[in-house]
């Protein structure tokens, strides 16, 4: 967090309400989730899913979180605007769906799908991003996390009993004029499936290798060389004892943009 003010007691007010923000989102519901979500089980670290999966603690600090905060005003502002106009029920706004349901907390998959929209039978994802975000999911697509996410909605729309024909991703751009990307394909079952049984899978290794009573076995679940580590919980620069925290890929030496929170 940077805070400034015209003199000492502004910069002191600037410091509290900066504080305000960050005590506030970290501690919101979507913040505190434990579970496993629809948006986390593409994720391509199979050493990231394993510490979520655990409940391990994490190595940062309270996150600054800027970007969820705009990212969550903007879904607010986009379910009372489809709450206006949802005449007849045609859209499902901001419902909870079940992907999977199961005795075991872990493998349960639940979410809140942003908007369903029963004439056209797609499920919509908003996703507000930086531009050059944004031109990056243009030109190379929304990548595998984004991707296993639209269809694992898909599929929790079909437990719900919808008939999903497509699913879509709307990049929209933090940027003074307004730029939006959409990705979208037909929904495929198949894709939601593979995904969850490659979550079992990296649980049950987590199960078998038993990383709290055996911290050395950490070394043994990958991380993916695609991974984006300074977004992660779990990152600690150097870290040499992966029970406190992982050092992320050859590439990541800082956690560039979230300066601080490292504990």
């Amino acid at each position: 967090m940077i805070a400034t003010g015209n003199d000492e007691q502004s910069r002191q007010l600037a410091e509290l309400i900066g504080q305000f923000i960050v005590n506030a989102a970290n501690h919101s519901p979507r913040s505190l989730q434990t579970a496993i979500g629809p948006s986390e089980i593409g994720e391509p670290c199979e050493r990231k899913l394993s510490y979520k999966l655990l409940a391990w603690p994490t190595a940062a600090g309270e996150r600054e979180p800027i970007a969820p905060v705009i990212g969550t005003g903007f879904h607010s502002w986009m379910e009372a605007q489809f709450t206006a106009r949802n005449t007849g029920g045609r859209y499902k706004i901001e419902e909870k769906v079940t992907v999977r349901d199961s005795p075991i907390e872990s493998a349960r998959v639940r979410g809140s799908s942003d908007l369903y929209d029963r004439t056209t039978c797609t499920n919509y994802d908003w996703k507000l991003v930086g531009k050059s975000s944004l031109e990056k999911y243009r030109r190379h697509g929304p990548g595998a996390q984004y991707r296993v996410q639209a269809h694992l909605y898909g599929l929790g729309q079909e437990n719900a009993g919808e008939t999903p024909r497509r699913v879509a991703i709307v990049f929209v751009a933090r940027y003074h004029e307004l730029i939006i990307h959409v990705w979208s394909e037909p929904y495929d079952r198949q894709v939601a499936l593979d995904a969850l049984d490659r979550l079992d899978r990296i649980r049950q290794r987590v199960l078998d290798l038993n990383p709290e009573a055996n911290p050395g076995t950490w070394a043994e679940i990958p991380m993916a060389d695609d991974a984006k580590c300074r977004f992660c919980d779990w990152l600690l620069p150097g870290s040499t004892d992966l029970s406190k925290g992982c050092p992320g890929t050859a590439s990541t030496s800082t956690r560039t943009g979230f300066e601080g929170l490292i504990a």
